[in-house]
């Protein structure tokens, strides 16, 4: 397991790398210059524009400029968003909270709702409420999440059962602290539920296929010869079983839910890294840019090799091992 693991982190290494690069030479290839907005600005010197350039070796060839990039950002220096005129590292901390936020209430609803609901389906198979469910899920399946979370706000604006985006209301600052965690939450239900439908709905198809591979089991046929509770076979051994392979997806639904929720945050005006990667490359602001896509690329690698791990935890039939 620790072979798979330094394996897996140096093939990520070089992912990244890889990313980071592309990204780079992307935005360079771009028309306009990420110090455009401070040449505008007639209080920014010209001083300060060449101290800028030196800094960031911004008057060096596009290679020179990644490789100085790179180390700093090895170092820990994400570099300065010249567009908030801080540090990037400030920038995305103000913002990082937000979206996990998002990520992780969207990532908790789609496996509590998703895996019990995959488990009903396969038991109830060829009933008039499953194909009812498995009809919704094409529907949440081919729609795309961001045309929901448009129908939810329209919805909302009709019913004004819910806020119309944002995190906070206008009184926020008044409230107490159950006030302000009740208005969060409203504040949260519309864009957690276009990000999770989606998800739902593949889940629990992929949950229900499981769940009736496992059922047709010999070892289950065998349970239930032995006497025992049709509960402790379902949910026992048959569970156990078909859940395994979800594990698998554990690691790349939350690292993807964590980039997929960009377009969320744009539609329902959520303030997270997606409306922080709009603006910063709008204004050409590459170093925001740069460490944004980082920590995206970090968090999906690392979430799959979690996965990995839970899974050989969870099935003592899966070993990782190399030659």
């Amino acid at each position: 397991m620790l072979r798979f693991i330094l394996k897996r982190l140096l093939i990520a290494a070089l992912l990244l790398v890889v990313m980071s690069f592309l990204t780079f030479m992307l935005m360079r290839l771009t028309p306009g210059n990420y110090l455009d907005t401070l040449r505008m600005d007639p209080q920014i010197s010209k001083d300060t524009l060449a101290h800028y350039e030196k800094l960031y070796q911004l008057d060096k060839p596009a290679v020179v400029q990644y490789v100085h990039w790179l180390f700093n950002f090895v170092q820990g220096d994400f570099g300065y968003s010249f567009y908030y005129n801080i540090p990037v590292i400030r920038v995305i901390a103000s913002r990082l909270w937000n979206t996990f936020l998002l990520s992780f209430s969207a990532f908790l609803l789609t496996w509590l709702v998703a895996i019990p609901l995959g488990t009903w389906a396969a038991l109830r198979r060829g009933r008039w409420m499953e194909k009812a469910v498995q009809f919704l899920s094409y529907v949440f399946l081919s729609v795309p999440s961001f045309f929901v979370a448009m129908v939810l706000l329209f919805w909302a604006s009709r019913t004004g059962w819910l806020p119309l985006g944002g995190m906070q209301g206008a009184s926020y600052d008044e409230l107490g602290r159950l006030g302000k965690l009740v208005d969060l939450v409203r504040h949260l239900v519309i864009p957690t539920l276009a990000l999770s439908l989606g998800s739902i709905a593949a889940l629990q198809r992929i949950m229900r296929g499981n769940m009736l591979e496992v059922l047709g089991k010999q070892y289950i046929t065998a349970a239930r010869a032995r006497g025992l509770s049709e509960g402790r076979v379902l949910y026992v051994h048959a569970l156990r079983s078909a859940v395994n392979p979800l594990i698998t997806l554990l690691g790349y639904e939350f690292s993807g839910l964590l980039s997929g929720a960009a377009l969320i945050e744009i539609v329902t005006s959520w303030p997270g890294l997606g409306m922080l990667m709009l603006t910063a490359v709008r204004a050409k602001d590459i170093y925001l840019v740069m460490a944004s896509m980082m920590m995206g690329g970090a968090l999906f690698v690392v979430g799959n090799l979690l996965a990995d791990i839970a899974l050989a935890k969870a099935d003592p039939r899966i070993r990782y091992a190399g030659k």
